[in-house]
């Protein structure tokens, strides 16, 4: 029978422990194939259609993709109709795909950030510049859905605050955000790592909100200044090509959502956006690197 979305939570389906955060092939071996997915929001079915249709799923909704190595860029929840259920697709794959030397993994998102929050810290104030906030009330007006946080569990909060921040896989830096201000939190793809997941793990709210405002910044490889800025951090974290998601590409070229089939290209090839604005509407992006298609 075909997976339900509301599948039970797997907790021996993450990734093993020793998180590397650099993939590369190994010396004389072509690299198995490389997939990136952008912002999902809850939207699971139209997921499950998308990965089958790419041959990454059978059609009952179990891995097929072999030795395909398969990243999320984050924002699996909120907006959408189950976003514990893209939880547990994702972390359900991870676990079909290990043995056989695939790998499915999801990275660290501004919705992440705002859901564990809200479980974490609820209606407690954050006194901030422009008056007090909690976690709970922005949640909501971001799109969250108290049927997620209802369901979330434990070890499913654990795992998602456990997610790396950003990878890099070949030659490629894969982040959520795309903005510069990963770089306040390390000048590599370890420390960065390390240092927002240790905020996550051991900080108060006023710091998860710091990382929750960082990873919401946006825009920062567009305009003049732009190929400069993703350039900065391609030298600095390594990689040709910035992969994110975050910013919806509808918004980007100011189209309906409706208008958008493909990823969009950008800062002199620099940068590749994959969001394709899917709870509005837009496609679910599920793009093989490297991406080919002209620049803008």
């Amino acid at each position: 029978m075909p997976i339900s979305s509301s599948e039970p939570s797997a907790p021996g389906s993450t990734a093993p422990a020793g998180f590397v955060p650099v993939e590369s092939a190994t010396p004389g071996a072509a690299p198995s194939p490389l997939y990136v997915v952008g912002d999902v929001h809850g939207q699971y079915g139209p997921l499950l259609a998308t990965l089958a249709a790419n041959g990454l799923v059978d059609a009952d909704g179990h891995w097929s993709g072999g030795t395909t190595r398969l990243w999320f860029l984050g924002d699996l929840t909120d907006r959408g109709p189950d976003g514990i259920g893209v939880v547990r697709l994702v972390r359900r794959l991870g676990g079909e795909a290990a043995p056989v030397g695939g790998r499915v993994d999801t990275l660290l998102g501004n919705h992440e950030i705002l859901l564990l929050g809200s479980r974490r810290f609820g209606d407690e104030l954050i006194d901030l510049p422009a008056g007090a906030r909690s976690f709970r009330t922005t949640w909501q007006l971001n799109g969250g859905r108290d049927s997620d946080l209802d369901a979330l569990t434990d070890d499913e909060a654990e795992w998602l605050t456990e997610r790396a921040a950003m990878v890099r896989a070949d030659d490629f830096l894969l982040a959520h955000s795309d903005t510069v201000a990963y770089l306040d939190y390390g000048d590599s793809v370890e420390q960065i790592v390390a240092a927002l997941r240790a905020e996550l793990v051991d900080g108060d709210a006023p710091r998860w909100w710091e990382c929750f405002r960082q990873l919401t910044r946006r825009h920062d490889f567009r305009g003049e200044d732009g190929v400069a800025r993703v350039a900065e951090m391609l030298d600095t974290l390594g990689g040709h090509q910035y992969v994110h998601g975050h910013s919806p590409i509808p918004e980007h070229l100011a189209v309906d959502p409706s208008e958008v089939t493909e990823p969009l290209l950008y800062a002199d090839g620099r940068a590749l956006s994959v969001d394709g604005g899917l709870f509005a509407g837009g496609p679910c992006l599920v793009t093989r690197l490297p991406y080919r298609a002209a620049a803008r």
